[in-house]
């Protein structure tokens, strides 16, 4: 589909896009996502019809945007929230040519990476609700839509929505940065895991990492950790700690709330031993998702890593 073409055939004709290869229907929510009854009360409602005045990306890109709805694709959006910090491949993902301010015709356009190529995925922007709440990801402003319409994209490549509701974080780090990426055991970490970490983060690399639980998805642990579950590595530093030095790793959750509750969250004690400067600098006191924790809890909370990036 011609994204530049459809649209301007819907200008010309007065008329919002209806994308008949991926319709408001339950064919493209798929047949097993949720119980028939719940598939049959779904409704399908344009940005337009939810606010006055809807945008695609208000204040730049951010992870914290992003909130899971009822799907479980924490993979894509564990991805996603890496993606958010490397402008250099949201470009790429996230084309600037579209909106709700000009040349609005009920159309949007995303690229992702599949076989070697940068794929052009055009949708309309009829989402899903099911009992007046999102069904897919929501948008922590009310009137930003880009993650929503972003996933819809990614649905619709996938096949549906019910094929985003688990997933390989791999593949999603690759399918939005056409990179090479690596998954490291953190059961049987590297001895310089701490060092690779650093220069991952040097590096502008997408890194994520996931907790085990093949059998026990989305429990969440006494210590705020959820179980089978995936999350963003959003940054590393090593600080000066009493009288040596810490390594800490910021980590960031894709439902937009529950933390870490130990050594280094948003209220531990540690804090109290960090220069006031640094730790203004570092610490942001609220329920967003993102949290710290040192190197040794990460290897002992946390499955696998995952950095990707465009070259090896």
């Amino acid at each position: 589909q011609d994204f530049n073409h459809l649209r301007a055939l819907c200008l010309s004709q007065r008329l919002l896009f209806e994308d008949a290869t991926f319709p408001a229907h339950v064919s493209s929510i798929g047949p097993n996502l949720l119980p028939e009854d719940k598939l049959q009360q779904i409704q399908w409602k344009r940005p337009t019809e939810l606010q006055q005045n809807p945008y695609l990306i208000m204040d730049g890109v951010s992870r914290f945007d992003i909130m899971q709805g009822e799907i479980g694709c924490c993979w894509m959006l564990a991805a996603l929230g890496s993606l958010t910090l490397q402008k250099q491949f949201l470009e790429n993902v996230l084309p600037k040519d579209q909106g709700f301010q000009d040349d609005y015709a009920g159309i949007f356009h995303f690229r992702f990476w599949q076989y070697g190529d940068w794929v052009d995925v055009v949708i309309d922007d009829q989402l899903p609700f099911l009992n007046g709440r999102y069904l897919s990801v929501h948008p922590r402003t009310s009137n930003e839509f880009w993650p929503s319409l972003l996933e819809k994209a990614y649905a619709k490549l996938r096949g549906s929505y019910q094929n985003l509701h688990g997933g390989y974080l791999s593949d999603a780090l690759v399918d939005l940065t056409g990179g090479v990426q690596v998954q490291l055991s953190l059961k049987d970490p590297p001895p310089d895991l701490e060092e690779i970490l650093k220069a991952a983060v040097k590096s502008k690399c997408l890194i994520a990492c996931s907790t085990s639980g093949q059998l026990r998805r989305n429990i969440e642990l006494r210590n705020g950790i959820v179980q089978g579950h995936a999350y963003t590595v959003t940054g590393t530093v090593k600080l000066r700690y009493k009288n040596g030095w810490k390594h800490i790793i910021r980590i960031w959750n894709p439902w937009g709330y529950r933390e870490w509750k130990g050594p280094w969250s948003d209220d531990s004690p540690q804090w109290k031993y960090v220069d006031p400067k640094c730790r203004e600098a570092l610490l942001r006191n609220k329920d967003d998702g993102e949290f710290w924790m040192s190197c040794e809890n990460f290897q002992e909370q946390f499955s696998w890593l995952y950095i990707c990036n465009s070259t090896p």
